[in-house]
């Protein structure tokens, strides 16, 4: 569903991506792991289109370079801190697709949807009018992931999902995803250094190191990659060939 072959991106002399090469087959869960400013964001942002690659080719279904509403009609996002529209109400927040663009829907049957993704993530009826300054984070969690599923999108983007969460919240979030995930059918591509939603999420596993795919792999091999990059990261440790500031 998603193939990224030779992608470099560089931002002045700071070179991030250095030559990703990877495959997200359709309906998988691909998850992306590497250390705080690796590149995995970068990487995210350029499958998005947000930020233009300076070499090689990203592809999704496919087809490279399609009409970028109908590009991003395919996709739904869970943005790492949530980003909610304070002035909405929870309910105008999962249904801002639907109310707007080309896949605008009368305002009734957009809240009745947005109801509706709501409740499948476990928020009553009575959450949708209120604003998300009223609720607590793993609440403002679920609201986001009800936004991402709520045009039924065939590939979800997940940006460190779990970031912010207590551990409880996290293991929710993650039963959530990867239920709705298998439910929908849907192609993930999921951001994360925390280790207990790799575990929960992932089908398959690639870690980016460098600017460029350490390894990859299925996540029932990860405990036995053989791979000392990848060894050293699942487990913490401060010695191994990943250098760590002291």
């Amino acid at each position: 569903m998603i193939r990224l072959e030779n992608v470099h991106k560089a931002f002045g002399p700071k070179k991030v991506l250095q030559g990703v090469d990877l495959e997200v087959g359709k309906g998988r869960s691909m998850v992306i792991i590497g250390g705080s400013g690796t590149g995995k964001s970068v990487l995210l942002k350029c499958v998005l289109g947000l930020i233009r690659p300076d070499a090689g080719r990203i592809s999704v279904d496919g087809a490279e370079g399609a009409s970028r509403d109908a590009f991003l009609a395919r996709f739904g996002m869970l943005f790492q801190g949530g980003a909610l529209f304070d002035s909405m109400p929870v309910w105008q927040n999962v249904a801002f697709r639907l109310l707007r663009g080309s896949l605008k829907q009368p305002r009734a049957q957009a809240r009745e949807i947005a109801v509706e993704k709501l409740r499948r993530v476990g928020l009553s009826p009575d959450v949708a009018d209120l604003y998300p300054a009223e609720l607590s984070g793993g609440m403002q969690k679920r609201v986001g992931l009800a936004r991402a599923i709520a045009a039924d999108p065939e590939i979800i983007f997940f940006d460190e999902p779990t970031t912010g969460l207590d551990p409880i919240m996290a293991g929710v979030i993650n039963d959530l995803i990867r239920e709705i995930v298998v439910e929908m059918g849907a192609t993930a591509m999921t951001i994360t250094h925390d280790m207990s939603s790799v575990r929960a999420i992932a089908d398959e596993i690639a870690m980016l190191h460098a600017g460029k795919i350490q390894w990859t792999g299925p996540a029932a091999q990860m405990e036995d990659s053989g791979d000392p990059y990848l060894d050293q990261f699942i487990h913490g440790r401060a010695e191994g060939p990943i250098e760590s500031l002291r």
